[in-house]
């Protein structure tokens, strides 16, 4: 009884001593540059997938993309297929976990719609092109100690080749995501 008594407590000990050193390998907050995030808003109110990965360069700075896809295409957003490449500068003064607070971004967007007003007003299909713009935003991000991130954006663009029936487009939600 005594040697399996003797084994048990062994082996629990070995679990708990590597479970300490796994737990002091794991990587700061501070040093983390890979950041993943979800558009919920859209995904909510409209089955409209945007998810969002940026690559942290630095306290300061950051870039990025978005991909978009409208999975419900009978609603009225205007983009059916996106991939936005961005680059963003943020002006936080407290820099406990860096690329956090206010930022600027500049984007282009490269996109597929077939949003027509007229034909949205008849319900009526149309042909779908293609369109580049490129434009700013303006936003807030907050992060907690454990990576979960929380972000609010808003921003602008104007289309390049004129082949969709708008000339410019709003970009923007409301973003969950984890910072790994």
């Amino acid at each position: 009884m005594k040697n399996t008594f003797l084994a048990f407590l062994l082996s629990i000990s070995s679990i708990v001593a590597i479970a300490q050193d796994q737990a002091e390998e794991s990587i700061s907050i501070f040093d983390r540059k890979h950041e993943v995030r979800l558009g919920s808003i859209k995904l909510l109110s409209g089955f409209i997938f945007e998810g969002a990965y940026e690559y942290i360069i630095n306290s300061n700075q950051g870039i990025g993309a978005y991909a978009l896809i409208n999975l419900d295409k009978s609603n009225d957003w205007f983009e059916n297929y996106s991939l936005t490449p961005y680059y963003r500068m943020y002006f936080q003064t407290n820099e406990d976990y860096g690329a956090k607070g206010f930022f600027i971004e500049g984007f282009g967007s490269f996109f597929l719609t077939d949003f027509d007003l007229e034909d949205a007003i008849n319900n009526s299909d149309n042909e779908e092109v293609f369109d580049i713009s490129i434009g700013l935003a303006l936003g807030k991000k907050w992060i907690n100690t454990s990576g979960f991130v929380f972000e609010i954006k808003i921003g602008a663009g104007r289309n390049l080749l004129g082949n969709a029936d708008f000339d410019a487009m709003i970009k923007g939600d409301f973003y969950i995501g984890y910072r790994f």
